[in-house]
């Protein structure tokens, strides 16, 4: 069962709007075995008067689906964002299931919408090329704050950068976001 939490930011969320969601989000249960108990969270955002964006998570035991699109249409970004989590399901599903496989549980995805899939475009060649490690590269972590990992972060012209950071001994990583402005990956306590 998918418990729906949707919550509007400088917007308010109509009831149509909310059955549009959950009719559209649901659709992905037809891609698991059996329906899966998550809770779905949706944010919904007016961000200008011709940009609207649409956030979703799921996050299930040892799975979690996410996206976010923009539209200058509210019910476009939705279906575009569906669209999305379908892409996530059918790119990720014969490498999910095999690891719960290994792992000695059942398959989580269906395995019946190869079909679809190839008339979507999708190739199962793809898949396997995807995660085709290509470089691997080891360096020490230098103790440092935040601050100083921003910065060799944008020395070298990347867009992310792991650090030991100096207040907690912690692996951190610093990043640029799509805005612009700067996110920092902690682990849990």
């Amino acid at each position: 069962m998918m418990n729906y939490n949707i919550r509007g930011e400088n917007m308010e969320v109509t009831p149509s709007l909310r059955d549009y969601v959950e009719k559209k989000v649901g659709k992905v249960e037809r891609y698991f075995d059996s329906t899966p108990v998550a809770d779905v969270h949706v944010k919904m955002q007016v961000r200008s008067t011709n940009e609207h964006s649409i956030e979703v998570t799921i996050p299930m035991s040892q799975l979690l689906l996410r996206a976010e699109e923009k539209h200058s249409d509210m019910y476009a970004a939705i279906d575009l964002v569906v669209e999305k989590l379908e892409r996530q399901i059918r790119k990720y599903k014969t490498k999910v299931n095999r690891k719960f496989r290994q792992s000695g549980t059942k398959d989580i995805f269906k395995n019946e919408i190869g079909v679809t899939e190839l008339s979507n475009g999708y190739s199962p060649e793809e898949e396997e090329d995807y995660f085709n490690l290509v470089r691997t590269k080891r360096f020490n972590l230098k103790p440092m704050d935040a601050e100083e990992a921003v910065l060799q972060m944008d020395m070298l012209g990347h867009s992310f950068f792991v650090f030991s950071n100096a207040d907690n001994g912690d692996t951190n990583v610093v990043y640029r976001r799509k805005d612009g402005r700067y996110g920092l990956i902690e682990p849990e306590a």
